[in-house]
């Protein structure tokens, strides 16, 4: 559904409101270290593509406007989604890395022997 290089925001960002549906664009954007216009653009695709929705509503006096952001059927799905994906990125990394090590490992060692 989304590029490779934001799949990973995008889980950050919906995991965020998820836990924390009465952050502001102000705080998300500090907690994921984005800027405002970034988290802001990503918002309204989240909201277009139905994977979140807004309610507006008015704290105290009725002055100061507050919004919540309510993750939806399709963006909990989403949220799994993402989720599998960037774990079996994250593990295929792994993988490779460690076979990186065990060949350093393996290279070093014949380099020893061959030095006696």
């Amino acid at each position: 559904m989304f590029e490779h290089p934001i799949k990973e925001e995008i889980l950050h960002l919906i995991r965020e409101i998820e836990t924390s549906p009465l952050v502001n664009q102000r705080e998300l954007s500090a907690k994921l270290g984005m800027s405002l216009g970034k988290t802001n653009y990503l918002l309204k695709e989240l909201i277009k593509r139905g994977l979140i929705s807004i309610r507006n509503f008015y704290s105290g006096d009725g002055k100061l406007k507050k919004t919540k952001y309510i993750l939806t059927k399709r963006g909990l799905e989403e949220r799994i989604n993402l989720t599998h994906h960037f774990l079996k990125r994250k593990e295929t990394e792994y993988n490779r890395i460690k076979e990186e090590w065990g060949q350093l490992i393996a290279n070093n060692s014949n380099k020893l022997n061959n030095k006696f």
